[in-house]
């Protein structure tokens, strides 16, 4: 029996070069479903330090390029995040996809937006320097933190429900997908997987790959549902072969940073 194909599958704050990045359970995602699109929703990385980088992250975006082979037929999309900022200049030759602010698309008769989130999250938009010395901050506790990172994670919890993130992004959305005469809207930022259904829009948050609930999104013909990833036993344990795996071959090229493409809106 053919296993089943989605449309769609939505990943979003994964935050590359973090401690706390749960990459190579997102590349098992990946690996385990099939899929015709791929929505990379934002904030794939933590910031612009490459150095931060793990053979796991790397591993990640080198699936990512195979995964953008036109021989396989799968349309990657990634959509700009609050962290990708200043990235998408280079992601396009870095694994060969597009990226985006926003992307839009046609599937069962319904209109579907995505976009990021961080421009519904009023205390981003106007406390952008801040949020930045925030993010280095953040960063460097994880260094310090105990092996499970409990001090970053309630951080992470704290900050999401002290700003009230997840009822302003849903509200904003809802709000755009009106005014854009979407039926749904996808988004991510707030790291809390989330569905709302508000005067015949639908509003999902895909969460987030760096807490203990780790979440992703998929569409077919049966709707959209949110899943949550279970930890698996060859997960957990590291293998001993994995020290020995080479990085992707993009990884020490320094040709990547000088050639990008981008665009705003696709159909």
């Amino acid at each position: 029996m053919d296993p089943h194909v989605y449309n769609t599958l939505i990943l979003s704050d994964l935050h590359l070069g973090a401690e706390t990045s749960r990459a190579r359970e997102a590349t098992r995602v990946l690996k385990d479903n099939r899929f015709e699109r791929l929505i990379l929703l934002g904030d794939i990385f933590a910031d612009l330090n490459f150095a931060r980088l793990t053979k796991d992250h790397w591993k990640f975006l080198g699936y990512i390029r195979k995964l953008s082979n036109p021989k396989r037929k799968i349309e990657v999309v990634w959509v700009e995040g609050n962290h990708d900022h200043g990235l998408t200049n280079i992601m396009s030759h870095l694994v060969g996809v597009r990226v985006y602010q926003e992307y839009e698309w046609q599937y069962n008769g319904l209109r579907h937006v995505a976009i990021h989130g961080h421009q519904f999250d009023g205390f981003q938009v106007s406390n952008l320097r801040l949020s930045t010395v925030g993010t280095s901050l953040y960063l460097f506790l994880q260094k310090l933190d105990f092996k499970s990172k409990p001090i970053v994670r309630l951080i992470d919890r704290l900050n999401t429900n002290w700003l009230r993130m997840s009822s302003k992004v849903s509200s904003g959305a809802l709000q755009y997908a009106r005014q854009h005469t979407a039926d749904r809207v996808f988004c991510g930022h707030t790291h809390e997987a989330l569905h709302v259904r508000q005067d015949g829009i639908d509003y999902y948050n895909s969460g987030g790959w760096v807490d203990s609930r780790l979440t992703y999104i998929t569409i077919d013909e049966q709707g959209v549902v949110i899943h949550e990833y279970q930890d698996r036993a060859e997960d957990a344990v590291v293998n001993q072969d994995q020290a020995e795996i080479e990085l992707p071959d993009f990884a020490d090229e320094p040709e990547i940073f000088e050639h990008a493409q981008y665009d705003k809106v696709a159909d």
